[in-house]
């Protein structure tokens, strides 16, 4: 079993200390903005998806690791609040397949969320970084570096 000894563990410690620091932030941004915190991130997931994966609601519960139904709740709250709508995907042979897509409001809110989130992590990312290499950094047996 291998051994952590006490400076991994303040590596650790301190990178999820830093990591919360930042959804912190996050979570006061989007309620200053009017949303919820998973809100937030499902607007955002929906439009920062990698090229040719769907904004389906399986794959936004992934990407969220939420369950599907939340996902559904989620999807629901926005688009009666104006932020997505959904429509069918016509090319899939699944016809009840629903996709998600930012309306203008959606987008709008989204890209100055975005804005606010850059700029915390151009402040502070480097020390974000910092935590996350001393824990990639820090060798748990008997001092050892790991590179």
């Amino acid at each position: 079993m291998e051994t952590l000894n006490l400076s991994a563990y303040r590596a650790l410690a301190e990178a999820r200390y830093r990591i919360r620091c930042f959804l912190r932030f996050s979570e006061e941004a989007a309620r200053k903005a009017g949303l919820e915190p998973q809100q937030h991130q499902l607007l955002l997931t929906v439009k920062g998806l990698p090229a040719g994966v769907r904004p389906t609601i399986g794959v936004l519960a992934e990407r969220l690791q939420i369950r599907p139904h939340s996902a559904v709740e989620l999807a629901n709250r926005l688009s009666k609040a104006g932020f997505v709508v959904r429509r069918r995907d016509r090319t899939s042979e699944d016809r009840r397949e629903v996709l998600l897509r930012l309306t203008a409001k959606g987008e709008k809110v989204l890209h100055e969320l975005a804005l606010r989130h850059r700029a915390e992590l151009l402040a502070d990312g480097p020390t974000l970084i910092q935590a996350l290499e001393g824990v990639l950094h820090t060798g748990g047996r008997k001092g050892k570096l790991r590179t």
